[in-house]
């Protein structure tokens, strides 16, 4: 008997995405099917290029086709498209070109946040994806000297152009002061320099931009509900229980702005000593995922107390840049993967709920 086309995407329905729980036939994942006598090449789609089990997925389909009658061969492409986790029915304008604006935030200062960011939007990067990040702490605007940045901000005689650096496209109310120099603003100010840094940059194609949100429940996180369509939040704390009272509230804050919580990472989670392995819980264990399952929002993961991380935050060099391979390194780019999926299965969700709704 020929092998059918029918055949393959039969055999292929075996193979499940783990976050949406669905095959990938089912999903529209499946493209660009061929089949030559008994060579069968086809391209997975995925959501996101940051996908942490496409490989597994793509052997997974290779095996299932293979197990066909009169199969010699089967080539499997992987690529990436990433969706929307907030479509045109939002009541907010979305920027033109960017699909998915990520808030990183956390309760207290101090707890990394910005270094997390920073970290995250890279990892992001490394994995394949277009980004960028808006320095949205306007009274600390730390950005540019985690990625080593001094150059000033240009314009194309009609927007900002957003500076670049280890493939993001970055903007911060740092490159408009003077190193020092205090940012002394009422609300309304703030407002409007947020405005700006969205609405008069001229920013590119991007998969998500990560804005690094101040400290707290103020002004910054309730103008940024109000001026774009977020797909979520990430909530930064450490393992003690003064930060993660603190980051409670700032939880109970997105909520009420309407912007989903992504997850919580757990930031200095632990040291390892480099001398001899051994694993200290100075600012307490198990805080982060403990109030994530009692939020019930996602856990993203736990990156550790490691002097790199510091050093590449002074030096302009962060550590997923210098280190990726680092166990620190790791638990940056697999936080990075986990909220990727998060947004995957958000913007997922808005497609399939409407239509099943109206089938009542």
């Amino acid at each position: 008997m020929p092998l059918t086309e029918s055949a393959v995407l039969d055999a292929l329905k075996s193979v499940l995405d783990p976050d949406l729980n669905r095959d990938i036939v089912g999903l529209g994942f499946v493209k660009h099917l061929q089949i030559d006598g008994g060579r069968v090449a086809f391209t997975i789609e995925l959501t996101t290029p940051a996908c942490p089990v496409k490989d597994q997925m793509r052997d997974q389909a290779r095996a299932a086709v293979m197990a066909l009658p009169g199969v010699a061969d089967v080539a499997v492409q992987m690529t990436a498209q990433v969706r929307e986790a907030i479509g045109a029915e939002s009541q907010r304008q979305g920027l033109p070109g960017v699909k998915n604006i990520i808030a990183v935030g956390a309760g207290k200062g101090g707890v990394g946040k910005t270094t997390v960011s920073v970290n995250l939007a890279l990892a992001l990067a490394a994995c394949g994806s277009k980004v960028g990040i808006i320095d949205g702490d306007i009274y600390g605007p730390n950005v540019p000297i985690m990625l080593g940045m001094k150059q000033p901000l240009v314009t194309d005689g009609q927007k900002i152009v957003p500076g670049e650096k280890y493939g993001l496209q970055v903007i911060s109310m740092g490159f408009l002061t003077e190193e020092g120099a205090p940012i002394i603003w009422r609300g309304p100010m703030l407002h409007g320099a947020l405005q700006q840094f969205f609405r008069d940059v001229r920013w590119g194609a991007l998969d998500y931009l990560v804005v690094d949100l101040p400290p707290g429940t103020g002004d910054v996180a309730l103008s940024l509900s109000q001026t774009v369509p977020v797909a979520g939040a990430i909530v930064v704390t450490t393992p003690q229980q003064v930060s993660l009272a603190d980051s409670r509230r700032a939880a109970a804050m997105y909520k009420k702005l309407n912007i989903p919580t992504l997850g919580i990472i757990e930031n200095m989670s632990h040291f390892a000593c480099p001398a001899c392995g051994h694993e200290s819980d100075i600012f307490g264990a198990g805080g982060g995922e403990s109030m994530a399952a009692e939020l019930g929002v996602p856990f993203l993961g736990r990156i550790p107390v490691y002097q790199p991380i510091r050093e590449g935050g002074d030096t302009g060099v962060p550590l997923v840049v210098s280190e990726p391979g680092s166990p620190a390194g790791k638990a940056f780019i697999a936080a990075a993967e986990r909220t990727a999926a998060q947004v995957s299965i958000a913007s997922y969700h808005r497609q399939v709920i409407p239509l099943t709704s109206l089938k009542g």
